[in-house]
C-alpha cells in the first residue's frame, strides 16, 4: 500500500478522524457490554441474551433509519463542515457518557450508545462521499484500503484497551475509561479541523430531507443503477458473511469470567488483523488500478476458510487456554476469513464511489449502508434458525457460510473471467519485469476514450492493459491476435483483430464497427497506430486507422509511450519474435501516459508526436539497464 497517500495531509486528516472515531466507538461499546451491562445482570435480573440482542439492535437501528438522512446531507451541504460538526456531536455525546459513567447509571448509557450509533450512521456516508474529492482517481483504491485498514484495526485495539482498563481497580477503572473516551473524542475533533475544504456538491436538492419514506426511495433509486446495485449487494454479502462467522463463536463460553474470554479476544483480533492484511494486500496488488478480479478471489478465500473452520468446529465450546493449539488453528482460520474479506470488499467500495455521480454519491453510500444493515439482520436470523431452531450444529452452520462464499466466488469467475485473468496475467508480468508507470490518472475515470501507444513486442497489450486503471479493449493486427502463445488471452479480454495489410477489407469494416460499438458503450479502446511490431525499436509512422476511428467517433485520445521491451524474446530484436529463448528477467519496463488530446489534435498528427516524446521520457528511466542488454 502506498504510504504516499497516507502522508498527504488532505487524506491523513480524514483517515485520522475516522480511526479515532472508530476506536472511541469500539471502546465505548465494549466497555458497556463487557463491564457495566454484565455487572448489572445479577443485580437487575437481566437476561444475558437480552443484553446482547439489545446491543445489536442499538448498533443496527440507526443505520436502518438514519443513514438516508446522512446521505442527503452529504450531497446537499459542505462535506468538510459536516465532518467537523458530526465530530462535535460525538464529543457532546462522550461528555454526557463520561458524566453517566461517573454516576454508574446503566440505562442512560444504553441511550448514549444509541446516540453514538446515530452519529456513526450520519458520519459514514459523509466520509466516503468526501474521500474521492481528497485523492486522485488512481489513489482512490489506496485510500479505501487505508480506510478499511483503520476500521479493521480499530476493533482489536478497542478490545485491547478495554481489556486493560477493566483490569484496573476502582476507582481508577472509571477514571481511565472516562479520560480515554474524552481524549479520543477531543483528538477526533482536532483531526477533523485539518480536513481541507472541498467544492460543495452540486445536487441532492431534488430529494426531500424529511419524510419516513426516504430510506425506501434511496434503495429504489440505487436499484435502478445497473452497475452500482450489484456492488451494493456484494458489500452486503460481505457483511452477511462477517456477521455469520462471528455469530458462530460461542456466546456463554466467551463471556468474561467463563474461562474463554481470552480465546474470544484472540479470534476477534485474528479476524480484524486479517482484514487489515487483506486491505494492504489489495492495494499492493492493484497498484492504483481497480482490480475487480480480487472480488471473486476474496470470496473463494472466505469460502475455503469457512470450510477449514468447519473442520475445526468444537460444537460450541472454545478452548480455554491460550496455549491450546486448537485456539491458534481457529485464529488462523478467522485471520484467513479476514484476509479474504479485505480482498473482497475494498474493490467494491471503490467501485461504488467511482460509479456514483458526485451529486448523489452520499445518497448511494447511504443506500448501501441501509442494505448492509438489512443483510446483518438476515445473517443473525439465519444463524438463529440454523443453530437454535434447526439445531444443525456449529460445524454445519460454518460450513454453510463457506459454501455460500465459495459458490459466489466460483460463479463470479465463471461469468466474468476477464478481471481474474487480467489480474493473474498482470501479476505474472510484474514478476517478470520491473515496471514503472506514470500518468495513469490521464485515462478518464468514466466515458469513452482511445489509448494509443507505440508497438514494441507481443507483451505490449498485457503491460498497457494491466497498467490502465480501467479495462481496455484492444485493436490489434490479426497475425498478433492469432499468436499461438497469447490468442487465448486476447479472446478473453475482448481484443478486436484487424487485417492491417487490408488483405480482407471486410475484416477492417467489422473491426471498425466493433470499435464504434465499444466507444459508444463508454468503453476505453487501445490501439497501436503503427499497425505492427517495430522491426528496429523505433516508432514508425502512424497509419490512417486512428483518423478513421476519430472521424466516426470523436473521443479523447490518451497518448502513451512504452520503453524497455525492445530486446525481449517477444520483440523482433535479434530475429522474429517468439522464436528466441527468453534470456531477460526483471528487466526495466516503463509506460508513461500523457494528457488526453482532443480528436482534432490527434488527427493533426499531434498524437504521434506526443507518443514519441513519452517514449523518450520512459527510456530515460530504462537506460541504466540498457547497458546489460548486450549481455543477454
Amino acid at each position: 500500500m502506498s504510504l504516499r497517500v497516507l502522508l498527504q495531509r488532505r487524506f491523513a486528516a480524514l483517515f485520522l478522524t475516522q480511526v479515532l472515531g472508530a476506536i472511541n466507538d469500539n471502546v465505548f461499546r465494549h466497555f458497556l457490554i463487557l463491564t457495566l451491562a454484565y455487572a448489572a445482570i445479577p443485580r437487575r435480573e437481566w437476561e444475558s441474551g437480552l443484553v446482547i440482542n439489545l446491543a445489536v439492535v442499538l448498533f443496527l437501528l440507526p443505520y436502518l433509519l438514519v443513514s438516508a438522512w446522512g446521505g442527503v446531507l452529504a450531497d446537499r451541504y459542505d462535506r468538510t463542515l459536516l465532518i467537523r460538526r458530526l465530530k462535535l456531536l460525538e464529543l457532546a455525546i462522550i461528555l454526557l457518557a463520561v458524566a453517566v459513567i461517573g454516576l454508574g447509571h446503566e440505562v442512560l448509557l444504553w441511550i448514549l450508545l444509541l446516540m453514538m450509533g446515530v452519529q456513526s450512521a450520519l458520519f459514514a456516508p459523509v466520509k466516503y462521499a468526501l474521500l474521492p474529492q481528497l485523492v486522485s482517481p488512481t489513489e482512490l483504491l489506496h485510500g479505501n484500503a487505508w480506510m478499511g485498514l483503520g476500521i479493521f484495526v480499530a476493533m482489536p485495539l478497542g478490545i485491547l484497551l478495554v481489556g486493560i482498563m477493566v483490569s484496573l481497580p476502582e476507582p481508577w477503572q472509571r477514571i481511565v475509561i472516562m479520560s480515554t473516551l474524552l481524549m479520543l473524542a477531543v483528538a477526533g475533533v482536532a483531526a477533523s479541523l485539518m480536513v481541507p475544504r472541498v467544492a460543495e456538491p452540486r445536487g441532492g436538492h431534488s430529494v426531500a430531507l424529511l419524510g419516513t419514506s426516504l430510506p425506501h426511495r434511496l434503495i429504489r433509486q440505487a436499484s435502478r443503477e445497473q452497475k452500482l446495485f450489484p456492488a451494493i449487494l456484494g458489500i452486503s454479502l460481505f457483511w452477511f458473511l462477517v456477521v455469520g462467522y462471528l455469530a458462530s463463536l460461542p456466546s456463554w463460553e466467551a463471556l468474561p469470567g467463563s474461562g474463554a474470554g481470552e480465546g474470544m479476544a484472540v479470534l476477534l483480533m485474528a479476524f480484524s488483523l486479517g482484514g487489515a492484511v487483506g486491505a494492504l494486500f489489495c492495494a499492493r496488488i492493484s497498484a492504483g488500478r481497480l482490480e475487480m478480479g480480487l472480488v471473486p478471489m476474496g470470496a473463494i478465500l472466505m469460502g475455503v476458510s469457512g470450510l477449514y473452520l468447519a473442520g475445526l468446529s468444537t460444537n460450541g465450546r472454545l478452548p480455554e487456554a491460550l496455549m491450546d493449539i486448537s485456539l491458534w488453528q481457529w485464529g488462523a482460520g478467522f485471520a484467513l476469513v479476514g484476509v479474504g474479506g479485505g480482498l473482497f470488499v475494498v474493490p467494491l467500495y471503490t467501485l461504488l464511489q467511482i460509479i456514483s455521480r458526485d451529486a448523489q454519491r452520499g445518497q448511494m453510500i447511504a443506500a448501501n449502508n441501509i442494505v448492509n444493515a438489512v443483510s446483518m439482520v438476515v445473517a443473525m436470523l439465519y444463524a438463529t434458525a440454523m443453530m437454535a431452531w434447526l439445531d444443525v450444529g456449529q460445524r454445519r452452520f460454518v460450513a454453510s457460510l463457506g459454501v455460500i462464499a465459495l459458490l459466489v466466488g466460483l460463479v463470479l469467475v465463471t461469468r466474468r473471467p476477464r478481471p481474474v485473468l487480467r489480474l493473474l496475467v498482470f501479476t505474472l508480468v510484474h514478476l517478470i519485469y520491473r515496471l514503472r508507470f506514470r500518468g495513469r490518472h490521464h485515462v478518464p475515470a468514466r466515458g469513452a476514450a482511445l489509448v494509443v501507444c507505440n508497438h514494441v513486442s507481443f507483451m505490449d497489450a498485457l503491460v498497457v492493459g494491466g497498467a490502465s486503471p480501467r479495462p481496455l479493449r484492444f485493436l490489434m493486427d490479426r497475425p498478433i491476435y492469432e499468436s499461438p502463445w497469447l490468442n487465448w488471452w486476447f479472446r478473453i479480454v475482448g481484443a478486436i483483430p484487424v487485417d492491417a495489410d487490408r488483405r480482407d477489407p471486410g475484416s477492417v469494416r467489422r473491426a471498425l464497427d466493433e470499435v464504434s460499438h465499444a466507444l459508444r458503450n463508454g468503453e476505453v479502446v487501445m490501439l497501436f497506430p503503427e499497425g505492427r511490431l517495430t522491426p528496429d525499436g523505433d516508432i514508425h509512422p502512424f497509419r490512417r486507422g486512428l483518423d478513421i476511428i476519430l472521424a466516426r467517433d470523436p473521443v479523447p485520445v490518451v497518448p502513451a509511450g512504452l520503453a524497455g521491451l525492445w530486446g525481449s524474446w517477444t520483440s523482433h530484436y535479434g530475429g522474429r519474435a517468439l522464436t528466441k529463448v527468453p534470456r531477460r528477467f526483471r528487466a526495466r519496463v516503463a509506460l508513461y501516459f500523457g494528457e488526453p488530446l482532443t480528436p482534432q489534435q490527434a488527427r493533426r498528427g499531434e498524437g504521434e508526436a506526443r507518443v514519441r516524446r513519452l517514449k523518450e521520457e520512459a527510456e530515460r528511466w530504462v537506460e541504466p539497464a540498457a547497458a546489460s542488454l548486450s549481455d543477454t
